[in-house]
This record gives structure tokens, sequence and C-alpha cells, in this order.
């Protein structure tokens, strides 16, 4: 069931992981995007907002989560491609304990900041009862969030990324019935999004558990695994703490956005929404071709074949290149056609928005994907830090645009604020890259 990725072709190896990954990554995104559908198209404009404007919030807590789960699973990478299983079964143990942790300090941090940190975000009065309400629910879930990331970044660390898609596809389509359900059927207003969403990731979670314990005798813990090790936990915390920060730095660069987006209204809210909800779902591409190079990278380094790491990584960078002038043609041709999936055609107010957004930022794509390739390229190699600081960059670039222009020019220019962090973010990382590749060529041929 695993997939030793230190043999064979890496252009196929590759390939052959991110389709999966790549699938995964729509269905996970699904859940909120399911939400905005069926609110905007059952409960209104001000319900798209409301669930719209809590993406980047969502993306700021669920981030922390991932990159933590990211970051651990870079090490069981290296283990299993080192061939070190009893060792790479210890450090999966400790990071339950790490998860269990986090999970409970945030549970409860943000529940009891849940109206403060909205508010920060200059929330629209009208909306904030909706907004408060959906939060509330989706924290109270985190426990069974971060099951799923975590579950699903070990099984990829071990080659296996087609799983995780299927048990997803499932827990999806049951989001969007039980969404229908709630809000139709129940009329539970906003708060039976954040229902469907929690009770299909617990879905996910269990079917994903269910699936490693019937599968995957390599990953079977004994009792010895979970003897504590202080040593260890710090080895995890020193690639998690800095891939979950990067992560959620740049949701902190966002939530800015969006607080500058806030003021504006919720039609330009409703846009901006619906507008990123469909760059994400294109551009997972970007994310999947990144998460898949962390695991290619991860084992091959492990393995001591840093000649494939330096091949993979030039290989993908060439995809992205081409995805990222594909991507632009879809959105300049298709993108306000693309919104008519969350509002009605007569809501010209919002289409407009959401196309303004498009050609302030699709010339960008080729610099974001590069972000997710050398990002995850360095921490497959083992390095936290630099790419956290270009999560640092990232958000001095955006604050930087919204402090110049919110309030005082139109919602195009704040939108701008997105092209300027792509771009201030490959700084540390590229120059980065190549000087640790420089460093490991030397101390191949020393």
């Amino acid at each position: 069931m695993t997939n030793d990725m230190t043999t064979g072709s890496p252009i196929k190896l590759i390939i052959k992981f991110m389709i999966p990954m790549c699938l995964g990554n729509i269905f996970q995104q699904f859940y909120n995007i399911a939400d905005s559908i069926v609110a905007g198209q059952f409960l209104g404009v001000n319900a798209l907002a409301a669930i719209g404007s809590t993406g980047s919030l969502i993306f700021f807590v669920t981030g922390w989560l991932n990159g933590l789960t990211s970051g651990f699973s870079i090490w069981v990478a290296q283990w299993f491609g080192a061939k070190r299983l009893t060792r790479m079964r210890h450090f999966i143990a400790m990071s339950i304990y790490v998860c269990l942790f986090f999970v409970v300090i945030m549970t409860v941090g943000l529940l009891f900041l849940n109206e403060p940190i909205l508010r920060l975000m200059n929330a629209p009065e009208e909306l904030m009862g909706d907004i408060s309400k959906y939060m509330a629910i989706i924290y109270a879930g985190l426990f069974v969030t971060c099951a799923y990331n975590a579950l699903s970044a070990v099984l990829r660390a071990l080659g296996d990324s087609r799983s995780p898609l299927y048990f997803l596809i499932v827990s999806a389509v049951l989001n969007v019935f039980m969404d229908i359900g709630f809000i139709v059927f129940f009329h539970m207003g906003v708060e039976g999004c954040a229902y469907a969403t929690v009770i299909a990731q617990g879905i996910s979670a269990v079917l994903c558990l269910i699936y490693i314990i019937k599968k995957f005798d390599v990953l079977k813990l004994k009792k010895r695994d979970f003897k504590f090790s202080f040593f260890v936990i710090r080895k995890l915390l020193s690639l998690g703490v800095p891939m979950g920060l990067q992560f959620s730095i740049t949701a902190i660069g966002t939530i800015i956005v969006q607080g500058a987006i806030n003021v504006y209204g919720p039609v330009s809210m409703a846009g901006f929404s619906a507008a990123s909800k469909i760059q994400n779902i294109i551009c997972t591409v970007f994310v999947s071709f990144g998460a898949t190079i962390a695991t290619f990278v991860g084992q091959n380094r492990g393995a001591g074949k840093m000649d494939r790491v330096r091949k993979g990584v030039y290989m993908t960078q060439a995809m992205i290149l081409v995805c990222s002038f594909v991507i632009m043609a879809v959105i300049y041709f298709l993108g306000k056609y693309m919104v008519l999936i969350f509002v009605d055609p007569s809501e010209t107010d919002v289409i407009h928005a959401a196309q303004i957004y498009f050609n302030t930022v699709a010339w960008c794509y080729p610099f974001l994907g590069s972000i997710y390739l050398y990002r995850n390229a360095l921490q497959g190699l083992g390095y936290g830090l630099v790419p956290m600081m270009g999560g640092v960059f990232e958000l001095l670039a955006r604050w930087g645009i919204v402090a110049l222009v919110a309030g005082n020019a139109g919602f195009g220019a704040v939108c701008m604020s997105d092209p300027a962090a792509w771009i201030a973010a490959l700084i540390p990382l590229i120059p980065y890259y190549f000087w640790t590749m420089r460093k490991e060529r030397k101390k191949e041929t020393a």
C-alpha cells in the first residue's frame, strides 16, 4: 500500500502522486465552497458574504493544523525513505501527543475570542450574528479537522495520495446533501452549513483511520512507540511549528485583506469571496505539486539521493509554468461565468467585483505556483525557517498594500495585495533553495 519514490522515473512518480492530491485538495476545499454555494443560492447575498468572509479566518485556523501535521509528515517520509520503520512509528506516536495538545488549546481559545476576532476584521454588524455562529461550530469541530489532516499526511508521506481522495469524495458529497437538508428542510440557516462541514469532516477522518488500521501493517503502533521522548517532540516541532506558522502568517495577511474588503460592503465581499473560491479551486494544482514535491524530496533526502531531488524540482517547475498559462487563459475567458455558480445572474455588481479581482491577479499565477514548489522543496529537505520567512514577506507585502490604499482607493487597488504578496514570498525562497542545493553538492563531492 506504500509508494517508494526513491526509484523510478521522477516525472512519472510526481504526476501519478499529484493527480489524486489535486483532486483531494479540490474536494477538501469543497466543504466551505459548498456552504457558500448553497447559502448564496438559497439564503441570498448576505449569507454568501457571511460565509465567504470566513474563508481567510478558517484558513488561519486550519492552516496552522495543516502546516503542523505536514511538518510532522516530512519526518515520516524521511524515515520511510531511509527504511527505518521503527523510528518512523515512534515519530508518528509522538505527533499524536502534540496534535492533541494544540487542538485543545486552540478550541478553547478560539471559542473565547470568536467575536473579538470578527470585530477586528471589520465584520459588518448586520452579518455579525451569522458569522459568529458559523465560526463557533467550526471551532468546536477542530478535533476532526486535525484528525483527518494528520492521518492523510501520514498516508501521503508513505506515497499513498489516492486513499485520502476517496474518503474526501464520500464526505464532500455527504456535505452537499447535508447542506441542502439542514438549510432547505430544517431551516437552520448558516449554522446548518457549519454542522454539515464538521460532520462530513468527521466521517472522512473515521474512514481514514479504519483504512489505516486494516491495510497498513507498517503503521500499526505498539505500546513502546508511545514512550514519551522530548528529543522526538523537539524534532517534530522544529518542522511542524515553522510550517504551521508559515500557513498562519500567510492567513493573517489574507485576514488583513478581508478586513479591508469588508469596508466596501456585502457586494464587494460577495464578489471577492466568489472569485477567491474559484481561484482556489483552479490553482489547487499548485498546492498539489507542492505537497507532491515535499513527499518526493523528503523520501529521496532520507535515501541520500540528492540528484533525484534536483531533477524532480526542475521538472516540477516546468510543469507549473505550463499550468500557470493554462489557468490564466481559463480565468480570462471563463472567470465571470464561473461566478454564476455562487450567485444569480441578476447580481451584476457581485459579478463585476469578481471580474475586477480576476483581472488584477491572474497575470501573477506563475509566481504563485513557484511559491509552493520552492517552499515545499525546502521543507522536504528539512528546512522550516526560511519557508516561514516567505510567509512573513507575504504578510508584509499584503499589509503594505492595504495600509496604502484601503479606504483611499477602490476595490481593485486592495486586490493588488495578492500579486504583491506572491512576488515578495519568492524573495527569500528561490535564493535559499539554490544556495542549499549548492551546499549539498559540495558535501557530495567532498
